[in-house]
């Protein structure tokens, strides 16, 4: 299979991260299953990212989630690489003209962890403690259980963050439980945070494969292994986010989940302080995800007087 220059080797992009490789060899390996291709036919070309190179600042500060996806669909643009793989989560509303999302693979543990070096659960940390984040979602709802608590930006990959709490920055953070099993990790969860407690950030949990929608070979090779219940399940968040022009500036939560033919999604949005929240829970036909996450923004914007 032909990749858009013509050649047999597959180029994917991908940020640099011990997890963002992850993400990449498990995307290279399930299309090496579904195609049988052999490895030395794919290119793992690794992208350093303008979010990955400023770490001392808040996303919010320096322009968003698109920081981390920036060069990389530049390549795809460019046709320097064939297909991008990300963490939904970490993926703007809406992408550039041009590019779209071709496939999913099989959604993840979509829940928070909570990490700590010195407590057993967010409720055991000490009065006013130190907790490490860089997600205002997560703060936002942190402070909504324990309004004491004080947070410092947490920036960085997941073995940086680590490596923060051994050092004493904080005495706890939250990371996503889909990013620890997929690095083998999970010994360091203290615990699970179920989704009553704290909502997940839209698309969390899952991966998505990029390409440019003229690279028709690219379609064809990624399709083979795309999920659709997580599909349908993402777009329904995505449609959430949009609708809310959703960004790392704004607290906002969402999940979906499909039984047989329904789709059952949660959407929530909060003040920075965690003491506002609004929810919506809707449910409905498949074939109705995009609408229903659009109906939710609506009626959660509602709540908060928030235009949508």
């Amino acid at each position: 299979m032909l990749n858009a220059a013509g050649a047999d080797v597959i180029r994917i992009g991908t940020r640099g991260s011990p997890l963002a490789l992850a993400q990449a060899y498990e995307t290279r390996l399930r299309l090496m299953q579904a195609h049988g291709l052999e490895e030395n036919q794919f290119e793992i070309v690794v992208i350093s990212t303008t979010g990955d190179r400023i770490l001392n600042q808040p996303l919010a500060e320096i322009g968003g989630k698109g920081l981390f996806t920036l060069e990389i669909e530049e390549a795809l643009q460019a046709e320097t690489i064939d297909l991008a793989v990300h963490s939904m989560k970490d993926m703007p509303a809406t992408l550039p003209n041009g590019l779209a999302f071709a496939a999913n693979l099989p959604r993840e543990d979509a829940r928070d962890a909570f990490v700590s070096l010195m407590a057993k659960s967010l409720h055991e940390l000490p009065q006013g403690a130190v907790l490490g984040s860089s997600s205002v979602r997560r703060n936002a709802q942190a402070l909504r259980i324990r309004p004491d608590l004080q947070s410092v930006q947490f920036r960085g990959n997941v073995q940086t963050r680590m490596r923060k709490l051994a050092d004493g920055v904080a005495m706890g953070t939250f990371l996503a439980v889909a990013g620890l099993n997929r690095l083998g990790m999970s010994q360091h969860i203290s615990a699970i945070m179920e989704m009553g407690e704290m909502l997940p950030a839209v698309a969390q949990g899952a991966i998505g494969i990029e390409i440019k929608t003229s690279n028709r070979n690219a379609r064809s090779l990624v399709e083979a292994i795309h999920h659709k219940p997580t599909g349908i399940a993402i777009a329904c968040e995505r449609a959430f986010l949009a609708k809310l022009e959703g960004s790392c500036r704004t607290p906002i939560a969402g999940h979906a989940t499909i039984s047989g033919n329904t789709l059952s999604f949660r959407g929530q949005i909060l003040s920075l302080d965690g003491k506002e929240s609004a929810e919506t829970s809707l449910s409905g036909p498949v074939e109705d995800a995009l609408a229903i996450g659009i109906e939710a923004a609506t009626r959660a914007a509602a709540q908060q007087k928030i235009p949508a």
